[in-house]
């Protein structure tokens, strides 16, 4: 394989912490001449945006660009996952793993647009993260060059092998930053929700400290006595409105997660398989989609009819994955969102979650399209023709009945 040429523009995801403020200082020193843009994405971390600009021009870019896609990113990446209703593992609800496509396409994008010819991240060669941002690269211009400095060995040899020689690298290069040696959780946020790991998180056997670690949430000791019960409205599976407001995406959600938060909702501790095959420990907040999913649930068992819903139910465990590996633009997960939008057709109507001490529970749905028969239902014995019961048991059991003359099972 030929050597790679060293990049002459390079457009990093920049979030502002810790690893990406040392990388365009080191990128600098490793490649002199290089032009940075550094590319940062308004997906509602809160205030962890503010002084952006400021911070990557003293770290060494010669460009900023700040998109702001909360909008895109609500509609158009976590309600198509909601459709889908995808969970990795049972618990988590793929915060990270849905965010990193967009930020990447838009590195792609903004590297036509700044006649750049390398895009970059600051993952680390153990996560997830690596995967997420690299395979979008390839999907969408196979042609850009790929810089990951903490795969680097060059950046090994500086001496850059943790978080913690990270922190004297900033500080080394007066570059401010949040984190201390003390206080060293490694953090992701966004609209969708915030997920937390290292210091005591690391060992399994550790309880969280939930006072130093939760922001979008309250410890569930500290949630209000008295239950809270909110509607959502859906339509053809996505939501529209709370307690009655229509709302766009992004606000839809940022209120969820303030309603959620303050009932200490969608707080979960995950011991997870990560792609490249170790298992980490993380703590996520999810108020608003936990409680977006639970609604969901139950408009979708409102519905959708059975074939269709315990099918959807299996290759919703695909989907997941596929979000999770960093395949978000892989020809099967679109192919299966296109059955999950059909599936989502009579998800429409109004759902009540109860919001009580860390739980959410939908206690009501209506729905137009709902398949549901009260007559049916009820143990009523005249609203069908309960006869036909007996020969649809002696042919659905006959299989078992056959077997259990011929085999005579013990018991």
């Amino acid at each position: 394989m030929a050597a790679t040429k060293d990049p002459k523009k390079i457009v990093l995801a920049y979030s502002g912490g810790l690893d990406t403020s040392i990388i365009l200082p080191w990128l600098k020193e490793r490649y002199p001449g290089v032009k940075l843009v550094a590319f940062a994405c308004e997906l509602g971390q809160g205030d962890e945006l503010k002084g952006i600009e400021k911070k990557a021009y003293e770290s060494g870019a010669d460009e900023v660009i700040v998109k702001d896609l909360r909008k895109e990113f609500a509609e158009q990446y976590c309600y198509p996952m909601l459709r889908a209703h995808a969970t990795y593992e049972t618990d988590y609800l793929l915060g990270t793993s849905i965010a990193r496509p967009l930020i990447a396409k838009y590195q792609v994008i903004c590297a036509k647009q700044t006649k750049a010819d390398a895009v970059g991240h600051g993952a680390t060669g153990k996560g997830n993260d690596q995967v997420r941002f690299e395979l979008t690269y390839k999907a969408l211009n196979p042609k850009l060059q790929i810089i990951a400095p903490w795969k680097d060995q060059r950046f090994i040899d500086d001496g850059l092998t943790s978080r913690e020689t990270a922190i004297d690298y900033a500080k080394k290069h007066g570059i401010h930053i949040d984190q201390s040696k003390k206080k060293i959780y490694s953090r992701d946020r966004n609209l969708w929700h915030i997920s937390h790991e290292g210091a005591e998180i690391e060992d399994p056997a550790n309880e969280p400290d939930w006072k130093k670690c939760l922001v979008m949430s309250v410890p569930v000791e500290k949630a209000p006595n008295k239950a809270q019960v909110v509607e959502v409205e859906f339509k053809q599976g996505n939501p529209v409105a709370v307690d009655g407001k229509k709302l766009a995406g992004h606000d839809l959600i940022a209120l969820l997660n303030e309603i959620g938060g303050k009932h200490a909702v969608g707080t979960t501790v995950l011991t997870e398989n990560r792609l490249v095959g170790m298992k980490s420990r993380g703590v996520y907040e999810t108020p608003g989609g936990t409680i977006l999913y639970e609604a969901h649930k139950a408009l979708e068992q409102l519905c959708i009819e059975r074939d269709m819903y315990h099918y959807k139910l299996q290759v919703a465990h695909k989907y997941a994955e596929l979000t999770y590996y960093g395949q978000w633009f892989h020809p099967l997960r679109e192919a299966l969102q296109c059955f999950m939008d059909e599936a989502n057709k009579v998800v429409t109507g109004k759902v009540k979650v109860k919001l009580y001490k860390g739980r959410a529970l939908a206690i009501a749905a209506d729905s137009p399209k709902s398949l549901y028969d009260t007559e049916l239902a009820s143990f009523a014995m005249d609203a069908y023709d309960i006869t036909a019961a007996r020969g649809f048991i002696d042919l659905f059991g006959l299989p078992m009945q056959v077997r259990g003359l011929k085999h005579k099972p013990k018991i």
